[in-house]
């Protein structure tokens, strides 16, 4: 029972024999050794041995991380050389390319500079400035001289140039238009400033005749005065005020003048008052 439960156990039993195999073969390495120096010399071997493992393993780890790692001196002056060289031919490269270009600059200044000769707007707006540039060669004076008789030539055509007969016709068009336009706007009668009073006719008593003080106030005829209704108000102990409508054209008539030309009548007529003004 004990036995069966011991042969589940994980216990190293024969590990004496793997310690005494070890020994032998680091003596057997080393050389036999005695006494007490014999077991340090063996630690000391198992300790170096332990450490130029740790070493290789090291060195193994190193040059296996990169692909394209290469071991020693010799690896790495090869890659400096070709880097190097495609430096070398980038170079290259980029020197023509900036050829190219200062050859496209120079085509494109002289054909502005030939736009700017033969554009005869430019020359009337543009002052007179000389513009030095190291690649663009003097003209000979002859040459310089065809190209003024040519620009002259060019001066005398005139492709935008406007129709004189069409101008005519737009001024006259112009002026027929404001023409009948200022007619039209003298024929429209202008707006007339009007208010519409209403006066307090007071008489002097009770027997004062209202019809005959209403006859005698219609009789105001002025330019610009239209009578209109009217009536007979009680004021007081048998006394009436008469109450008249009319409409005057402010410009003509003012209140001032109409209330002295009613208060003309003082037979029939005690004062004139103003009961209400309205603009119309």
């Amino acid at each position: 029972m004990a036995t069966n439960f011991l042969m589940h156990e994980k216990i190293w039993f024969d590990k004496f024999k793997y310690d005494d195999a070890e020994r032998k073969f680091y003596e057997q390495m080393n050389g036999p050794v005695a006494g007490s120096s014999r077991q340090e010399n063996g630690a000391s071997v198992i300790l170096r041995d332990i450490a130029r493992a740790r070493e290789n393993i090291q060195k193994s780890l190193a040059g296996s991380s990169g692909p394209g790692a290469s071991s020693g001196p010799s690896g790495d002056h090869s890659e400096l050389v070709t880097r190097i060289a495609s430096l070398e031919v980038e170079n290259q490269s980029l020197r023509g390319v900036v050829q190219d270009l200062q050859q496209a600059v120079s085509k494109l200044e002289a054909r502005l500079s030939a736009l700017e000769k033969s554009s005869p707007a430019h020359r009337a707006t543009t002052p007179q400035t000389q513009h030095v540039s190291p690649m663009r060669q003097v003209e000979p004076p002859s040459r310089k001289a065809a190209t003024a008789t040519e620009d002259d030539e060019d001066d005398d055509i005139d492709l935008f140039g406007s129709d004189e007969e069409e101008d005519k016709e737009a001024t006259r068009l112009r002026e027929e238009r404001l023409r009948q336009y200022a007619e039209k706007k003298a024929k429209k009668p202008a707006l007339v400033a009007k208010s519409s009073i209403l006066l307090d006719v007071k008489p002097w008593d009770d027997e004062t005749d209202m019809a005959q003080l209403e006859a005698c106030v219609r009789s105001v005829q002025l330019d610009g005065l239209v009578w209109g209704s009217s009536k007979l108000v009680p004021v007081g102990y048998g006394i009436r005020k008469l109450q008249i409508q009319c409409v005057v054209e402010d410009d003509k008539v003012g209140t001032d003048q109409l209330e002295e030309e009613i208060t003309k009548f003082e037979e029939h007529v005690q004062s004139v008052d103003i009961a209400a003004f309205n603009k119309i």
